[in-house]
């Protein structure tokens, strides 16, 4: 009787162990060996992962998931947030979330980039490739996550506008200025185009659209500001830099 309960515990014991030493294997050795990422425009999939998975333990499977589940996130400029899903012990999808950006200017050696309610949303030593730079605005103190304090504050409605238009038609500019008066200006190399009041923007931004082949290798300035809808003979001019 005696041996047998002696053997019910060891049998007992032996599995005991087994589950923990099982539990250590999978624990230390259960690699994520695929990432697949998603919702990312302003990274590339390989940056994030090198955010996110910086070394062996953080490509642990174990580790992986008590850190997203419990643990705050990492701070990725520009990213609001992002989930990490299992799709296999070996397998994670991250969903990447991006802040909303519109514009940033250019602030005591930084570039401060704002959302289309005109809120500080980042700040930044580096310009971000396919944001375009604002200029002309007038503004004080700025301070990351407050609205920049323009005199205007419709503007943000007019950049959000024209960014998205331009967005729309696939024309990058390096750069958007406003004057004194609200009369807005694009920089494309070495092309300058005056689009003037808001008035009309659309059909502004689809004839600079058609124009992009013909102003290709040039240098001056287009002059849409008189451009007119309503009417079927062209009523804007190029003038060549001298």
């Amino acid at each position: 009787m005696k041996d047998t309960k002696k053997s019910r515990r060891k049998v007992k014991l032996m599995t005991a162990v087994s589950v923990l030493l099982l539990g250590a294997i999978l624990f230390f050795f259960l690699q994520i060996k695929e990432i697949k990422v998603t919702g990312n425009k302003k990274y590339t999939a390989e940056q994030i992962e090198s955010f996110l998975f910086q070394d062996s333990w953080s490509r642990n499977a174990a580790v992986c998931f008590y850190r997203d589940r419990f643990k705050e996130h990492e701070q990725i400029p520009f990213v609001e947030d992002y989930k990490i899903v299992f799709t296999s012990p070996f397998k994670v999808e991250v969903i990447v979330y991006e802040k909303s950006v519109v514009g940033y200017v250019s602030y005591m050696g930084s570039y401060l980039y704002f959302d289309k309610d005109g809120i500080v949303v980042e700040s930044f030593s580096a310009r971000l490739e396919g944001i375009p730079w604002i200029t002309g605005l007038k503004f004080g103190h700025i301070a990351l996550h407050q609205p920049l304090p323009v005199e205007n504050g419709r503007v943000f409605d007019e950049i959000l506008t024209l960014t998205q238009m331009l967005t729309t038609h696939e024309i990058t500019v390096d750069e958007v200025h406003y004057d004194t008066h609200g009369n807005a200006s694009l920089t494309m190399g070495q092309v300058r185009v005056f689009l003037g009041s808001n008035s009309q923007m659309n059909g502004k931004i689809s004839e600079l659209k058609d124009q992009l082949p013909v102003l290709e290798g040039l240098s001056g300035t287009l002059y849409l500001d008189t451009y007119n809808e309503a009417e079927t003979v062209t009523s804007y001019r190029f003038v060549k830099d001298s």
